[in-house]
Order: C-alpha cells, then structure tokens, then sequence
C-alpha cells in the first residue's frame, strides 16, 4: 500500500515542471511551476515537514483547510496540495506581484481612483472571510497577491482561525507588528474580526503614503506611535482598555489632526479611516460596513482592476533547463538539491527594513532589531512631532515577567 501512494504522489508532483523560485520563508520556499497537464502556470508552496517525530506541520494542514472553505474572487486560490519527499506542497494559481511592490515602486503613480480599488478589493476579501467566521491575522501588503488581470486576492493563510464561539481564546502575538492592533498591543486573547480591519486601515494608510504608516520597534514603542498619531485614548474611547493583560497606562498626548497625516486624502477618505482606525474594537467599523461607506459611490470610482498600474512582470530565468516548457521532454525534478536554490539578494538601505519578518502561532517572532524610524515625517508640515507618550513606572512595576530598561 505505501508503494502505491508513493507511486500516486510522485505521479503528481511529475505533473508540476518547475520554472524558477520566486521567494523563501520561514516555512519553505515558492516557486513558479507549470502544470503539464493543463499548460496552467502555477505558484507552488513548499512547506518543510521536518523530522518524523516532530509530525504534521499543523500550521499548513489549518491552510489547506480554510482555503478548501473560502472559494471568493478575492482570496487566493487553492488548486491543489500534495506529499513529495517529505516536504508538503500547496498549488496555487500564479498572481504577478503584491500590493507591497505597488507601493514601493517609485514608478508608478496611484491616483486616488487606483487607492479606492485596491482597498476596496482587499475589504471585499476579509468582509467574504469573516462572513466565513475566518479571521486572517496576517494581513499586510505583501500577502495582498496581484494577479495578471489587477484583480488583489488575499493569501497566506497560515496564522487564519476560526471565530465566533464566546470562549475561544486566541494568541495575541499575530500580524506583523506595524499592522498589530491596540488591543491585541495590550495583550488581548479575545478579539473579533476588528484586529483585520485595524491592519486593513494601516495598509489603507500605506496606500496614502507610501510608506508604512506606523514603525514601532517593540509593542511598547508601537503603542507610542499610535498614540502619538491619533492620541492616547481615553475611557469614555475605550473603556475596556484598562482590562486587558497587559494594559499600562500611558501619559496623555493629544492626537494630531487626520488631514495633517493624511494631506491629500479626500474628507470621505479620512472619514472612513477613522472610523478603521476607531481604538474600541466594539465601535470599530466592519469590513463589510466600511464597503458600504460612501468613500466608494463617491468620485472618483474605483479604478477597474485590469487598468490598475502593476510593476512589469519579472523576467524568467535564464536556466536553459526551464527556458521553455515543451510536454515531450518530461517534467523537471520537482524538488531541486540545496545547492541549487537561488538565494534572494539582501538589499541595502531603508527598503530592507521595511517589514518584520514572519512570526509563528506561539510568538515567535524574527524581527529586525535595527531601530527603525517613526514613518510619520511631521517636518514636512512645518511641524514638531507630538511628545512621545510615557509609559507609567508604577503600574510597570506590576507587571509580572517584564524587563524594562
């Protein structure tokens, strides 16, 4: 019996022709792949099982599982998932590039029609999937997938849960750190779908920008920067706040004025992201909600997805081995030796700072430990930046398990 399964999955994994790797992480490496079958182009997830006794990666099982769920225009598609190896592999359709290439390149202008698509597709996905009781807990640009025809899904499901039961509790150590909400900063284990929206209202801000929005390099000094933007929240904003886990009292600093952040955003814009970026998770808008906010009827509409400026597509590679895909030659091993791999040139400067690393289930997480500075630029508006908000010594003193310098 074990020979024929071995048989039946090297069968399929002789389906994929491998083309080049477009990225590695903490759990594997992609990498573009076509399927012979079919002649489709696909993105294929190499998921590293480790060991025997270590068992089933149960991040990638809790994958599979929510994406054979969530069939939506706007969520990655899951084509199909296979063992070769001992290395779990997902197929999903192929998408060009991310919303954070977007962003980043300096190329290219987004007018405010482009912004209103691009947030009004990623809405669209989390309003499906928490309809689908899914949270994401993961969302940033670089999991906002662009596809050939400008159509944004989004993907990387490995830290998704499921929600709605009054008692389940959660790990608050999710989302990259710049796109963390308040409460979950405060060390929340119980939260709804407002932890996706918060994260949806800082890529919106990015958007804005062009540049992440909230930079902090610890939670504490994340705290400080929310606070520092939008003001520290009082308890007639939050009352709930004070019985968090891990909730400090911070010296009081007056907001600054949205439009001072957000200079060329419209009043509908900025009426809106207060309403993402609301500090109560009780009062915070849905996604959903936000879709039916006026910001999208007003002018100007959405740009259509196939007209939406993309980054050109990056050249394949130049291994004569995947140069061209012809059926009669047979596929290519799936699975290349180590020393094959293409290592992802580091680059230099601000850019390579500009995102946490991925962090696992339990916490885990690799950031960068560079000091990284505060992304709102106040000299720009003939300004001084608000005071950093301090944290109280005494209620510190209290916490049990911490190391303040």
């Amino acid at each position: 019996m074990a020979e024929v399964d071995n048989l039946l999955t090297k069968k399929v994994a002789d389906r994929y022709l491998k083309r080049e790797i477009l990225g590695e992480g903490t759990y594997g490496v992609v990498f573009k792949a076509i399927d012979t079958k079919s002649g489709q182009t696909v993105a294929i997830k190499k998921i590293r099982l480790g060991k025997q006794k270590e068992g089933v990666n149960f991040t990638a099982l809790r994958e599979i599982k929510l994406l054979k769920e969530l069939k939506d225009p706007h969520v990655i598609e899951l084509i199909d998932a296979f063992p070769h190896k001992g290395n779990l592999h997902l197929v999903f359709e192929f998408m060009e590039t991310d919303l954070e290439a977007v962003i980043r390149d300096r190329n290219i202008f987004l007018s405010p029609a482009d912004i209103k698509s691009y947030i009004q597709m990623t809405l669209k996905g989390l309003a499906f999937c928490h309809k689908k009781y899914v949270l994401h807990r993961d969302m940033k640009p670089n999991n906002l997938l662009i596809g050939p025809n400008g159509q944004l899904k989004l993907a990387d499901f490995g830290l998704a849960r499921l929600f709605g039961s009054p008692d389940r509790r959660f790990t608050h150590q999710v989302f990259a750190r710049w796109y963390r909400a308040p409460e979950l900063l405060f060390g929340a284990k119980q939260y709804g779908p407002g932890v996706d929206v918060w994260a949806a209202a800082c890529i919106f801000a990015e958007l804005l920008l062009r540049r992440p929005f909230l930079q902090g390099n610890s939670d504490i000094d994340q705290l400080g920067k929310i606070f520092a933007a939008f003001g520290t929240p009082k308890p007639s904003q939050w009352a709930d706040m004070v019985y968090l886990p891990d909730y400090v009292e911070y010296q009081y600093v007056p907001g600054q004025p949205l439009k001072t952040l957000f200079p060329t955003a419209t009043e509908d814009a900025l009426d809106l992201l207060s309403k993402m970026f609301s500090y109560d998770p009780k009062a915070r808008i849905s996604a959903q909600q936000a879709l039916e906010h006026r910001y999208f009827s007003s002018g100007p509409l959405p740009t259509e997805p196939a007209l939406l400026p993309r980054p050109p597509p990056k050249r394949e590679s130049a291994n004569p081995r995947v140069s061209e895909f012809n059926p009669h030659d047979g596929p290519v091993v799936l699975s290349p030796p180590r020393k094959s791999r293409r290592v992802m040139p580091q680059r230099e400067g601000f850019e390579a700072n500009m995102r946490p690393e991925k962090m696992d289930d339990h916490g885990n997480a690799g950031e960068r430990s560079e000091q990284v500075p505060m992304s709102l630029d106040f000299s720009v508006f003939g300004m001084r930046p608000p005071t950093r908000p301090t944290i109280n010594r005494g209620e510190l003193e209290k916490m049990k398990g911490r190391v303040f310098s």
